[in-house]
This record gives C-alpha cells, sequence and structure tokens, in this order.
C-alpha cells in the first residue's frame, strides 16, 4: 500500500513541474515578444467637421380660426318665414340666407308715405299762407306779427316734411332689412334658427366663415418673439403648418401679425399665421403645429444625435480623434437639434474629426482606425 502511494505521489509532482514550466513559457514569450500585449487599432465612423449656413426652426402649437367669421342676426323683429339656406354649405357674398315676414313692415312703411303726404300738404298751406301774408302787408292790411306768424308755420311744415320723409326712409329701410343677406363669401355653420321662429337682434340666426384662407393663432414665450419677427423680416423661410399627425399642409404659412402686449401670467405672446386652404383642410378650432424660423447660425458645426455620449453626470460628450489617431473624449455644449442632428455651440473647431460610430468601443487614449462616414455608407451598401 505505501508503494503505490509513493507512486501517486511522484505522478502528481511530475505532472505539477511539468504545468509550471508551460506557464513560465508562455510568460517568458510574451516578454521576449512585445507585439503579443498590443492589440489592433479599434475601427470606428468618423466625421471631419465643417461650418454650416443653419436657419433655426422651432414648433410651436396653435389653434385654426377663421379668416373672417361674422354672426348673422337680424336688424328687425319678425316671423322668420323663409330660410333659404342649409348649414354647412358655401354662400355667396349678398345672397340671401332667410326671409322675414314683411307684412307689418309693409305696414309701417306706409303708414310713414301718408306722413309724408300729409306734411307735403301742410307745407303747400303754409306756402301760400305766407304769400297772403306778404300781399296783404304790402298793402298795409295786416300786422307785422301776422307775416311772421305765417313765416314761422312754413319753416315749421318744411321741417315736418323732412321728419315725415326720414320716417319714411327708415320704414323702408326695416323692410329691406326684412331680407337677410350673407356679407361675405363663406360657410354656413350650424343653422340656429328655422321657419316660424321668432328673430330679433339678439337672435343669432347662423355664422358664416371664410375658410379658403385661416388663421393659425399661437402663442410663444416672449423672449422667441423677437427672432421670429426679424426672420419673418429677413425672409429666412415660410411657417410650415403640421397637423395633428404631422402631416404638412399643402401651403406655407405667412407672419401676419403679433400681439404688441405679453400676458403677465404666462409671459406669452400672441402671433398669428395667415395661410391658404384649399380644400379646407384646416378647419376651425383644429389644433395644428407650427414650424417657424427664428434666426440663423452663419458657421454652425453639427454632428449626428447618435455620436454624442453622456458621462455619469449626465454631461454630453462627443469623442474626438486627435491628430496622433487617438481617441479623447471631450466635454461639449449641444444647441437645438435639426433634423436628426444637433448643433455644437461650444467644446468643438471647425476641421476636427469626431467619432460618430463605435465610440462605445474606445477609451481615452487608445489608438483607432478612422472610416469616413460615406465610406462606411458604401461598404455596407456593398455587404447587401
Amino acid at each position: 500500500m505505501s508503494h503505490r502511494l509513493s507512486f501517486i505521489t511522484a505522478i502528481v509532482g511530475v505532472v505539477a513541474l511539468a504545468i509550471f514550466l508551460i506557464f513560465r513559457h508562455e510568460a517568458v514569450s510574451q516578454i521576449e515578444d512585445p507585439s503579443a500585449n498590443t492589440q489592433a487599432p479599434a475601427q470606428v465612423t468618423t466625421l471631419t467637421l465643417e461650418p454650416e449656413r443653419v436657419v433655426l426652426i422651432e414648433a410651436f402649437p396653435g389653434r385654426v380660426a377663421a379668416y373672417r367669421r361674422v354672426e348673422i342676426r337680424p336688424q328687425v323683429t319678425g316671423i322668420i318665414k323663409k330660410r333659404l339656406v342649409e348649414g354647412g354649405t358655401e354662400v355667396e357674398a349678398g345672397e340671401v340666407l332667410f326671409e322675414i315676414d314683411p307684412a307689418l313692415l309693409e305696414a309701417d312703411l306706409d303708414t310713414a308715405k301718408a306722413g309724408v303726404m300729409r306734411a307735403e300738404g301742410a307745407l303747400a298751406h303754409a306756402r301760400q299762407g305766407l304769400a297772403r301774408a306778404k300781399a296783404l302787408i304790402a298793402e298795409n292790411v295786416t300786422s307785422r306779427k301776422n307775416y311772421e306768424e305765417a313765416q314761422n308755420d312754413l319753416t315749421a311744415a318744411e321741417a315736418n316734411l323732412a321728419e315725415a320723409k326720414a320716417v319714411a326712409h327708415r320704414r323702408a329701410l326695416d323692410l329691406d332689412f326684412a331680407t337677410i343677406r350673407s356679407p361675405i363669401k363663406g360657410y354656413v355653420g350650424r343653422t340656429v334658427a328655422d321657419e316660424g321662429a321668432l328673430a330679433s337682434s339678439q337672435t343669432e340666426l347662423a355664422v358664416v366663415q371664410e375658410l379658403d384662407r385661416v388663421y393659425v393663432d399661437l402663442r410663444l414665450p416672449a423672449t422667441k418673439l423677437d427672432g421670429v419677427q426679424s426672420a419673418a423680416k429677413e425672409g429666412l423661410g415660410s411657417a410650415e403648418i403640421l397637423d395633428a399627425d404631422g402631416k404638412p399642409h399643402p401651403r406655407a404659412g405667412r407672419l401676419a401679425l403679433s400681439d404688441v402686449t405679453v400676458d403677465p401670467g404666462t409671459g406669452d405672446a400672441a402671433v398669428r399665421i395667415e395661410v391658404e386652404n384649399p380644400g379646407l383642410n384646416l378647419l376651425p378650432g383644429m389644433y395644428v403645429r407650427v414650424r417657424l424660423p427664428r434666426g440663423v447660425l452663419p458657421d454652425a458645426l453639427l454632428v449626428p444625435e447618435e455620436a454624442v455620449v453622456r458621462n455619469g453626470a449626465g454631461e454630453a460628450q462627443l469623442v474626438v480623434v486627435t491628430a496622433d489617431g487617438r481617441a479623447a473624449r471631450r466635454k461639449v455644449v449641444l444647441g437645438d437639434a435639426i433634423d436628426g442632428r444637433v448643433v455644437v455651440t461650444a467644446g468643438l473647431k471647425a476641421g476636427e474629426m469626431i467619432v460618430i460610430r463605435g465610440q462605445d468601443r474606445v477609451q481615452d487614449g487608445l489608438r483607432v482606425s478612422p472610416v469616413g462616414a460615406q465610406q462606411d455608407a458604401a461598404t455596407a451598401a456593398d455587404r447587401h
């Protein structure tokens, strides 16, 4: 039994010596060949920064409003005899919408005309009286007082006739107002009144809105108002209208007006955009977004958003390729985001090379093998 244990112990010792010699040989080989510890440069996709002219654009929420909105209210009181329009239809300026029963108004006009005839008769009588007074006073038959009274009667008769004619004209206007017309070309909204209803100046019969062009009302921070106004004056671009689904409106808008006061509660200013509306794609009350130019950067440096990395504190960084081909992380200050790219306002200079893909595989000071973005795209296309 002791001989067997001695044999096993000898075998274990031989195996241990062999393993030691193997590891020693590996260590000596690595010391003699330093290239065994050297990694190949990491391949990364890079972009060389070049300044660009960039128009800054920002989106603001807004609501659509009719270009013109008119409430149809009668100027006379009466029973609606006819309704000649349906809700949702298009009407022309001057088109008849409602007719009020004219019977009472016609009677009032006839009464006013009779008053004019009576005043005309009184005027003729006053003229004759003055003529007689003139003849009598010339013959010293009547007194000066009677002559003056005749003159006053004529003046009063003339005034009464003018008043009667004014009343008759007013009654004629009232009769004309019984036919209610649309003052503008537009679309009739929800009709309120129908035949048989009593109409008065307090009654809204219908609403007509001009929708071939509309307004979009915005509220934006007062701090951005000056930039929007300046951009409009300089012609940096028109307003783009986007519907609730993000689909662009077929026509561009323009800045129509901006309020001269600021809401003290919110610090916002009102801005109105005017835009043509073919096909009535924009309806009053609809929620939209408006992309407005608000300034220009003549020499902006833009980088793809995916090139930006964050450190533990959440600060923005970019991986820059130094002149000796090594990676270096650098803190940067970011500005506006524009179509998948972001403006770098501090931390970079034109002509520097940044890593836009593969930056998560490299550390500071590590050598990299840069591949241009265009070359990288071409290689990916060839693979497919």
